[in-house]
């Protein structure tokens, strides 16, 4: 008898570590999803997720999203604010010729119609001025206007010989090459032709701005079936103080930047559910990756 209650006990301890068991699996498995979950979201910049806090693990990834949205949020508030300095600025030193030009024109005429200043003269500062304005303007417009992708089938072969052709005089004056090497045949995105060349021409410009001489384009597909874009350069590397800010609008390293290059860029791969990040950037090569899904 006490043998049979002894195997009884036995039993049902085995039973219970085996419910355990089974039970933490089950917890991390859904810990893992959430890990998951909460990567997609910060790799899209989404951050109106939320999890409730019955446990420290749900805890501990919304005080990792509370982190991430902090952070976002200061370097939008630098943003708007050099927004803000930009536009001032460029603005009031296009309209303040053009008001004091126009002001003078006003007061130059005499009580018979006649003018000592040359109208004409004037009239096209001001016209050259308002161009320059528009263009200004034009150009800053890009950061909210990017278009909604109209995506088709592209060769990846043909669409990076089209993109090296329409760089290669500017290359060449550098004394710069630029290739195409995949590791895999017939690769191709589901994209818009006209976004995504935006991108590789930017970054090409980049490199060569930045001295360099080897540009090397690589793709291949991923075990996750994402096709992976890598353009390497041998150009001065982006100093590492720069390398978290340089996707943030209005922020460049360039004398002559406008800081919107890149900034774009990431909002396109964004509208095709794809990715674009900084990988390397040292002195021997910068890398930047794109990931199609």
């Amino acid at each position: 008898m006490t043998f049979t209650v002894w195997h009884i006990v036995g039993a049902c301890g085995i039973v219970a570590i085996i419910a355990a068991v089974i039970a933490t699996i089950r917890t991390r498995r859904k810990d893992i999803r959430k890990v998951a979950y909460m990567m997609d979201a910060l790799e899209d910049g989404e951050l109106n997720f939320r999890f409730q806090e019955k446990n420290k693990f749900n805890r501990t990834l919304n005080r990792i999203r509370t982190i991430f949205e902090k952070q976002r949020q200061a370097h939008e508030q630098d943003s708007w604010t050099k927004l803000i300095r930009v536009l001032t600025h460029e603005i009031m030193n296009t309209v303040s010729p053009i008001a004091s030009l126009s002001d003078a024109m006003a007061k130059s005429y005499d009580e018979n119609g006649h003018s000592e200043l040359d109208i004409k003269a004037g009239l096209e500062t001001i016209s050259d001025s308002s161009k320059n304005l528009i263009d200004f303007v034009q150009t800053y417009r890009q950061l909210s206007g990017v278009a909604k992708p109209i995506r088709k089938a592209l060769d990846l072969q043909e669409l990076m010989d089209s993109i090296i052709g329409l760089n290669s005089e500017f290359a060449a004056s550098c004394g710069a090459s630029c290739v195409y090497r995949p590791e895999e045949d017939d690769l191709m995105i589901y994209a818009d032709e006209g976004q995504i060349s935006q991108i590789f021409i930017n970054l090409i410009k980049n490199a060569l701005q930045a001295g360099a001489k080897h540009i090397d384009i690589t793709a291949k597909m991923s075990k996750d079936d994402e096709v992976v874009i890598k353009v390497a350069n041998d150009g001065e590397p982006i100093p590492v103080s720069a390398q978290e800010q340089i996707f943030i609008p209005f922020y460049t390293t360039k004398k002559e930047g406008s800081g919107i290059g890149l900034s774009i860029s990431r909002q396109i791969m964004r509208n095709h559910n794809g990715t674009i990040e900084l990988v390397r950037s040292d002195a021997r090569q910068t890398v930047f990756e794109l990931r199609f899904r």
